[in-house]
């Protein structure tokens, strides 16, 4: 029985707080749409995903309005299409026409993005794997809705490094292709280790091959409920401290399990997972870096930080846990740098660099992200970042991930802008060492001692 306190203190996170459930993915197998060729293959794509989703957003907005929680976004993802197209795809050209299928499909179902025009390349790469991740720079300049991740590596196979230096290539090759708008197409794609099935947060949301035919993953966020909880916890001990972190995200897993249970009831498809990362957005009061200060930091990238958010990450998993069976996806602390504009000021104070924040995805969700570089970084620096995140994925045996945006035309100190959720960043200083020689070594990085569990 739900009482009025838990009623009014739920009106009081969403009204005041910034309480949403960021996202309703619906997840759609894409293995039975191979035809004969690439253009009957992107009839059967479009026509399975606009039936399957046809009334995703419809149904996200009267579960907003019969709970009165906003659902920010209504998203897609679909099989690695790699999988889908490996047997008529011939040319990247091929795999683009895909990308315009997919592109068409989420136009039509009106959602705002659909994530699995991806490749899961960790042990080797196929020739179908390796036209699409070449076709990346151009599926993503010519369409607007479809977003792009790549498995590089995982604890259990260890790091491609072929595609760890293809990629730092590709990534260039984006940045420069979608220039004129930002440099957009790089925001659209992420590089990960240890990849999530039902990662329902976009741009590395894919319907991973073990999940069945559809599937409806939710991903909430609180960070200005949080942050609020622990204002009453200054000056206090890290025991009460954790406590009322982990009631706090307890509180709001359970607003997403309601809307995933209601969204499976009318739509007809599986529950799978509530994935409750705290993911902020640039408004005012919605920051991972507010709670970092709030916890006692004067900044996000003082000493301490990267035991403050072990703190956060570790107590919102405990709380959510305990608030669904099905919590899965990321689900912990988000940092991206452009969607966090606490995260912006400690960048522009000088307190937070790549360094640091490389440090604290050793103890967060995912890994570097929404970080904009100079624009005439070399592809094998890239690729050295990357690498050097898969690493701490692989040896930590967790989800780690790159979203870095090479500024065409803008140095250290100036500004990148996306606008929406996407937010604004500065462009941060890399360092400028070469990793030449060992980037161009080629082959693979072994799975760790510990990958060894048979």
């Amino acid at each position: 029985m739900i009482s009025i306190n838990e009623v009014l203190e739920t009106n009081a996170m969403i009204q005041n707080m910034n309480l949403d459930v960021r996202t309703i993915t619906m997840g759609i197998s894409l293995l039975d749409c191979v035809g004969k060729d690439v253009d009957e293959t992107c009839d059967k794509i479009y026509k399975k995903i606009t039936t399957s989703a046809k009334d995703l957003v419809e149904t996200g907005c009267e579960i907003s309005k019969k709970y009165g929680i906003p659902i920010v976004n209504k998203r897609i993802s679909v099989t690695p299409i790699a999988l889908v197209g490996g047997s008529v795809c011939k040319t990247t050209e091929d795999f683009v026409k895909l990308a315009k299928a997919l592109d068409r499909a989420a136009h039509t179902c009106n959602v705002n993005f659909i994530g699995g025009y991806s490749a899961l390349v960790s042990k080797g790469m196929t020739a179908a794997d390796e036209l699409l991740i070449r076709s990346i720079p151009q599926a993503l300049k010519e369409t607007e809705l479809v977003c792009s991740s790549v498995n590089t590596g995982s604890t259990k196979t260890g790091i491609n490094m072929d595609a760890v230096k293809l990629i730092g290539e590709i990534i260039r090759e984006t940045a420069e292709l979608t220039a004129d708008n930002g440099c957009m197409g790089c925001a659209k794609f992420v590089v990960f280790c240890n990849a999530p099935d039902d990662n329902p947060f976009m741009a590395g949301a894919f319907h991973g091959v073990t999940e069945a035919d559809r599937i409806i993953n939710v991903g909430v966020s609180g960070p200005g409920v949080v942050k609020a909880a622990i204002e009453h916890c200054r000056g206090e001990n890290f025991e009460v401290l954790c406590e009322t972190i982990k009631k706090t995200a307890f509180k709001i897993t359970r607003v997403g399990q309601l809307v995933a249970k209601e969204a499976s009831a009318r739509l007809g498809v599986p529950f799978g997972i509530i994935d409750l990362s705290l993911a902020p957005t640039p408004a005012v009061g919605d920051s991972v870096g507010e709670i970092l200060e709030e916890i006692g930091l004067e900044y996000a990238g003082a000493p301490g930080t990267t035991a403050a958010l072990a703190l956060l990450n570790d107590q919102v998993k405990k709380g959510g846990v305990m608030a669904s069976s099905y919590v899965g996806g990321l689900s912990g602390a988000f940092i991206p740098v452009s969607e966090d504009q606490r995260m912006i000021d400690a960048v522009n104070a000088g307190a937070l660099t790549l360094e640091k924040l490389e440090a604290m995805t050793c103890v967060c969700s995912v890994g570097l992200d929404m970080i904009a570089i100079p624009g005439d970084t070399k592809a094998t620096t890239i690729s050295g970042i990357i690498a050097d995140e898969m690493a701490l994925g692989m040896i930590n045996q967790k989800t780690t991930a790159v979203r870095i945006i090479p500024a065409i035309g803008k140095d250290v100190g100036e500004q990148l802008d996306f606008g929406g959720l996407l937010g604004s960043a500065p462009v941060m200083p890399v360092n400028s060492f070469s990793c030449d020689a060992f980037i161009n070594r080629g082959g693979r990085i072994p799975a760790p001692i510990h990958s060894f569990k048979n």
